[in-house]
């Protein structure tokens, strides 16, 4: 159950990426820009709860 749970997650991050791709070529539907909007809010989205972006931001890294 779990590899069919994440088989679909990795299908929806591919399908997302495709669309963002597409969008930025200029040449897609609306509804595909609706999923490229979609896919980088969630990108942006998760990229604000890992707690390694907090320590990017705030300058105090550990690289």
């Amino acid at each position: 159950m779990l590899v069919l749970i994440l088989s679909a997650v990795v299908l929806l991050v591919i399908g997302g990426c495709a669309c963002v791709f597409w969008t930025a070529r200029g040449d897609a539907p609306r509804w595909a820009r609706g999923v490229s909007k979609a896919t980088l809010l969630a990108g942006e989205l998760a990229d604000a709860a890992s707690p390694s972006s907090h320590s990017r931001r705030n300058g105090s890294g550990d690289d």
